[in-house]
């Protein structure tokens, strides 16, 4: 079930009822994708109907910004669970070792997927991996593409975390449905985070919704406008829904 926030339909439950779903398609080896949402997201979505109509037909789409799920009580009165990128990482390698479910990993450079090789050796090392494979930075041709998905499917991945940035990994996701048969799971930039190769904002900062001021301090040049206009246009656009709904 979903309720949607401003434009993007956002997944209800908890935590773990939300990774039981993952694991369960993934153990059926069950084509679907996993929006993990946050203003950045609802704000594309919201500029562009087709990548909206994209993120409300995942299989979830999941809380991942506070601000998202604080939406959800002002808007509906739903007490929702945050579903942050990071735990779901997390989590999912925890169940995928005592589950014997395997794992594959697409994006980034290749310097991220030989942190997250190192990372999974050393705090999970009974995970089957079946791929690590950085993203090329280049638009794939159709014949390309499809030998990609049968990589991943000749390895017999189950769930496939795909770390190429928020749109494009969600149109990659919405694309290889049908055609990947694995769970996808879009985590952004999450994987230099879970390796260490970046700093996690403190709890009382991911808590009262401050993740963003956190990565602006570290990364001021290149997030000043992004964060200026998204949250803005976030700020903006909530208000405008809220007076719509008292009305």
């Amino acid at each position: 079930m979903k309720k949607r926030v401003i434009c993007i339909d956002i997944s209800i439950g908890s935590f773990e009822e939300q990774m039981n779903k993952i694991l369960e398609n993934a153990k059926h080896h069950i084509s679907s994708y996993v929006c993990v949402a946050n203003v950045h997201m609802l704000v594309e979505a919201h500029k562009n109907p087709d990548f909206a109509k994209i993120v409300n037909e995942s299989d979830l789409a999941v809380p991942d910004g506070m601000p998202i799920a604080k939406s959800m009580d002002l808007l509906h009165g739903i007490k929702q669970e945050r579903v942050a990128g990071l735990e779901i990482i997390q989590h999912l390698l925890k169940e995928s070792s005592q589950k014997q479910i395997k794992v594959g990993f697409y994006g980034g450079t290749q310097e991220i997927q030989d942190e997250t090789k190192k990372y999974i050796e050393s705090n999970f090392p009974n995970v089957f991996v079946t791929n690590y494979k950085p993203h090329p930075f280049r638009e794939l041709s159709p014949e390309e593409e499809q030998n990609l998905a049968n990589e991943f499917n000749a390895s017999h991945t189950q769930i496939l975390f795909v770390a190429t940035g928020c749109p494009r990994q969600e149109k990659w996701m919405s694309m290889h449905k049908g055609n990947i048969n694995a769970c996808m799971i879009g985590i952004g930039g999450a994987l230099t985070v879970v390796t260490g190769m970046k700093k996690n904002a403190p709890e009382w900062m991911r808590n009262n919704s401050l993740e963003w001021l956190f990565r602006l301090i570290l990364e001021p040049k290149r997030l000043f406008k992004r964060y200026a206009v998204t949250n803005t246009t976030f700020l903006w656009l909530l208000s405008k829904e809220v007076v719509f709904r008292k009305k």
